[in-house]
């Protein structure tokens, strides 16, 4: 391992994905009334859901995480796209590296990020209502695991900086 690398078992992964696939699994109707025949984002929720309750992690997680990333590519409405994408990371989740690098936070965090600007945009403003909510689902050891990882940045999209609220909101709790 490098410098600040850890350990993560499977069972943390597991929950990271559990987490993750929680977060998604209410947004895939905002998906489904514009696409309604396109499963990608379904099929990236169960594969997703398959590895959080046991499964071995396999190529299904990766392959379906990139189909929901191209069925968001293929909606205009933002909560649709919001949604595939939420979904395609719940399956991306799986590949969380053990390596003490911000960027492995999405993994943790983008599915929850995207949920928190659905809420948004459903509620026509921000919605600190909703990075609360989300951010009180990640029970243990979801905040342990996301303390031994940098923390996140605040970036220039609204998913960005509502990924660096709910790692704030995660983060401190006891």
């Amino acid at each position: 391992m490098g410098t600040g690398d850890f350990d993560l078992t499977m069972d943390e992964l597991r929950a990271v994905v559990s987490f993750a696939a929680d977060c998604a699994q209410g947004l895939l109707p905002d998906f489904e009334a514009v696409a309604p025949n396109d499963t990608r984002p379904r099929d990236a929720i169960d594969a997703a859901q398959l590895f959080a309750d046991g499964a071995p992690r396999s190529n299904l997680q990766r392959t379906a995480a990139f189909a929901s990333h191209r069925a968001a590519k293929g909606v205009s409405e933002e909560t649709a796209q919001l949604a595939a994408l939420a979904c395609g990371d719940a399956a991306a989740a799986a590949y969380l590296h053990p390596i003490a690098k911000a960027s492995q936070v999405g993994h943790i965090l983008r599915a929850a990020a995207c949920a928190a600007r659905v809420a948004e945009l459903r509620a026509g403003g921000t919605n600190s209502k909703a990075v609360r909510g989300l951010a009180d689902r990640a029970t243990s050891p979801l905040p342990e695991i996301l303390r031994r990882y940098p923390t996140t940045p605040s970036g220039s999209s609204r998913v960005a900086q509502l990924m660096s609220e709910l790692d704030s909101a995660i983060r401190t709790r006891n």
